[in-house]
């Protein structure tokens, strides 16, 4: 029976992780016609290719940049509202709720209701800015584009970080808090000294699972807002693996970016589970 009940995952986890997986790393070894329909074995030719790139540096730096980004901001905004969430006060399940709904949408939808905000023509931050004397035009200015990207990736993720927060907020038993109150601990000192640490395991994990979602799950929002622009202002290794393989129809290089992605990520998250994970008070 457990077999049985595991069998349907793990054929999942085999067609569509590891049998790709597989591909890809076969794949990267060769060079392809744009149509898959001839092959020729070149051993470590694309790898070499791609680590001689200067755009595929770019991509790596703009990736980092992005990717602590997203990870504190969607983090940090979560922790401040599961926080306010948890208090007591009237309608508060109204405004779980409320808060929960954002991770309902996709990636490329987010881009988009970002878009209608933040476009120089039709946006309405952009307007205000525009009030103020930002000059906010991010369809030319590479920053300004990486910004918009980063504040709707951050949004999306919200709602899944306030879930996790929530959850962990409320398994803190009250008779702590109560306690550290009653010896004269103020909000903020109680935070710190209590709330803190004892969300340290909730903390670790969506360290993780943010960093993956970042490198991977945006590129729904990058392709919708700027397309990887302007001048690969906003080029992420995973957007990259697409423009490469999809749009310069170069499949050996486009596998071998994937490969070194996946790698790179791995070696990531065992780096945070060997250190970081120390900090962590189970």
């Amino acid at each position: 029976m457990p077999y049985a009940l595991l069998a349907p995952q793990l054929l999942v986890t085999l067609i569509f992780f590891y049998w790709p997986a597989a591909q890809a790393v076969r794949q990267s070894f060769l060079i392809e016609d744009a149509f898959g329909l001839s092959s020729d074995f070149v051993w470590f030719e694309n790898y070499r290719a791609l680590f001689s790139d200067p755009s595929y540096y770019h991509a790596l730096g703009t990736t980092l940049v992005f990717s602590a980004a997203v990870a504190s901001l969607s983090l940090s905004l979560a922790l401040l509202l599961a926080v306010m969430a948890d208090a007591e006060i009237r309608g508060a399940a109204g405004y779980r709720t409320f808060l929960i709904w954002p991770y309902a949408v996709a990636p490329a939808i987010a881009g988009v209701l970002w878009i209608f905000m933040l476009d120089p023509s039709l946006g309405l931050i952009a307007h205000g800015l525009e009030g103020l004397g930002i000059d906010w035009n991010p369809r030319l200015n590479g920053l300004q584009a990486l910004t918009q990207v980063v504040l709707a990736s951050a949004w999306k993720q919200i709602s899944y970080n306030f879930l996790f927060f929530l959850a962990g907020l409320r398994a803190i038993p009250r008779s702590v808090i109560e306690a550290a109150a009653m010896d004269g601990a103020r909000a903020w000192r109680r935070f710190w000294t209590i709330t803190l640490p004892l969300l340290s395991p909730t903390t670790f994990f969506l360290v993780a699972v943010n960093i993956v979602y970042a490198f991977f799950e945006t590129f729904g929002t990058i392709d919708t807002m700027t397309g990887g622009g302007p001048a690969g202002a906003t080029e992420t290794l995973v957007f990259k693996v697409y423009s490469d393989g999809r749009m310069g129809g170069d499949l050996g290089g486009s596998a071998a970016q994937s490969v070194i992605l996946m790698l790179f990520v791995i070696g990531l998250t065992a780096i945070q589970f060997r250190f970081v994970e120390r900090r962590v008070a189970y």
